[in-house]
């Protein structure tokens, strides 16, 4: 049987690891096209010198059932998002779905570090990783999204806006970065939605993400040992989760009434009838809000 997003062309920025190979994942599991770009590849490694490449995503992506075309691509470079876009034209002639998801900060960033203190090049270059790499890919890729309706952008960030609004996130860049995606929604909500299409901010939980798993020294079949050290971590989800978000969110023909708001996978999961591979529904921020962040002990009972 053909999946729901059979035919559909799909483009994941920053699909080399964690929330945007899961997406891409999920994306070729309900059967689409989907081109994934990253700065990791099998010939090269960015300065995050770790093992996932954007090859390995695009493997995975078609065992799931979908095609993956790996594109490596420095989301930086405006020729060379053009030169992605302009691939996909030329071998699709269609873009339904614009992921961006580029980040590249996790050693950028210092935690609880006031501006005035912190790293000025590591927190101006997390800027330009996390904010300028969106603008300059939608800028390329939108004119191809527009040229049929029902097209969808998804802004990846870590937050929800009402979370983000009442909370300080990390520190002074980390939370600029972040906020500003955030508002990179709503302002292409704005500029799509009278145009035929959707743009929407969707954030993850708690990850258990590569990175995150390897800083607590677990893997993905063993992660809840870290549950003695970090008790909270009990809320944490795959990736895969956040891709079935966006998967659903893709297959929805109703999907406009989300035009411009801030989602998560928590959020979601009730409303398409998704769950993690696990069979949980992990809901993170509102755990964080009621459980966490108020300092009370760690209890997923009724959050997940």
């Amino acid at each position: 049987m053909p999946g729901p997003l059979e035919g559909k062309v799909a483009l994941v920025a920053g699909a080399t690891r964690g929330a945007g190979r899961g997406i891409a994942v999920e994306l070729g599991a309900a059967g689409a096209t989907v081109y994934v770009s990253g700065r990791s590849t099998r010939a090269k490694r960015s300065e995050y010198d770790r093992p996932e490449t954007v090859e390995d995503t695009a493997d995975l992506v078609t065992a799931a059932g979908g095609q993956g075309i790996a594109v490596p691509t420095d989301h930086l470079e405006p020729s060379a998002v053009r030169a992605l876009v302009d691939r996909i034209d030329d071998e699709q002639g269609r873009l339904d779905l614009l992921v961006n998801d580029i980040w590249g900060g996790e050693h950028l960033f210092a935690w609880d570090a006031p501006v005035w203190e912190h790293d000025l090049d590591k927190g101006l270059r997390l800027l330009r990783l996390a904010v300028e790499t969106h603008a300059i890919t939608s800028h390329h890729a939108l004119p191809l999204l527009l040229r049929r309706p029902g097209g969808l952008v998804v802004e990846m960030t870590d937050g929800t806006a009402e979370y983000n609004r009442d909370t300080y996130r990390v520190s002074f860049f980390y939370d600029l970065a972040k906020s500003s995606v955030l508002r990179m929604a709503f302002a292409l909500g704005h500029e799509l939605g009278p145009r035929g299409a959707t743009a929407l901010a969707l954030t993850p939980g708690w990850l258990r993400s590569e990175i995150m798993l390897d800083q607590f020294g677990v893997r993905e079949d063993n992660w809840r040992d870290a549950l003695e050290r970090v008790p909270h971590f009990a809320i944490s989800e795959t990736p895969r989760y956040v891709g079935r978000a966006v998967a659903a969110l893709a297959a929805d023909p109703e999907v406009a009434r989300w035009n411009g708001q801030s989602l998560s996978s928590g959020g979601l999961a009730p409303v398409y009838g998704f769950t993690d591979v696990d069979g949980s529904r992990p809901d993170a921020w509102r755990y964080l809000v009621e459980m966490q962040d108020v300092g009370k002990p760690a209890d997923v009972t009724g959050y997940r």
